[in-house]
């Protein structure tokens, strides 16, 4: 899809706690046009991570709030909440930010928080979800793009990519392979929230047919 002037754009915020894989999925999908918006911020828990170097040399916005500098976790959720309206955010995207977000953060942007999970949810919510499928002996498994919710990757699903599961596979060589299919999903997901009109119906996100031609 292809963007034009009339396009309304979404300003995103991205979230990210290490390298950024996803994040730069994201971008590179918004370069090609593929949904219209723009990342108006990076912002990391962690001064250190290679995501905001990544940012940094795409010359976008940048914030390092690293969580052990506030005395508690309301203080620095304030802060990103902060960064995140001084930046005129309307959607965040999570990329590997390990962080459980609380629920009165959530509330301030209501089905407008998207995250990525290494795993076919609700199967292997939380850290370790790439071992956690081994050793339950799945044959499948996958990932998840879910909207944020107060609980821990609990939101409704948005779109999810399966990804088999060799009898050969360490936790490394599966995460390694079901991150190629987040950078797949994670770009379908906010193309689909930003341009296809849809709701939420209890657990369920449905998306309006496509008209057609």
């Amino acid at each position: 899809m292809s963007q034009t002037s009339a396009t309304p754009v979404t300003r995103l915020a991205v979230l990210l706690s290490g390298r950024g894989s996803n994040f730069m999925a994201l971008q590179a999908a918004i370069e090609n046009g593929d949904f219209p918006a723009q990342i108006v911020l990076v912002l990391s828990d962690r001064p250190g991570a290679a995501g905001l170097d990544a940012a940094r040399q795409l010359g976008l916005t940048t914030v390092a709030l690293p969580r052990r500098d506030e005395p508690s976790r309301r203080d620095h959720e304030a802060k990103i909440l902060a960064a995140l309206a001084e930046a005129r955010t309307e959607w965040v995207c999570l990329a590997g930010f390990m962080r459980v977000l609380s629920a009165s953060f959530v509330a301030h942007y209501p089905r407008r928080i998207v995250n990525i999970h290494p795993s076919l949810l609700p199967a292997f919510p939380g850290l370790e979800a790439q071992a956690q499928a081994i050793e339950h002996g799945v044959k499948v498994s996958g990932c998840t793009v879910h909207l944020v919710d107060a609980g821990m990757d609990s939101g409704p699903i948005v779109v999810q990519r399966t990804v088999v599961v060799e009898d050969s596979d360490t936790a490394a060589e599966l995460a390694e392979r079901i991150l190629e299919e987040e950078h797949q999903a994670y770009p379908e997901a906010m193309s689909r929230l930003l341009s296809v009109p849809w709701r939420v119906v209890g657990r369920r996100v449905f998306f309006a047919p496509k008209k057609k031609l």
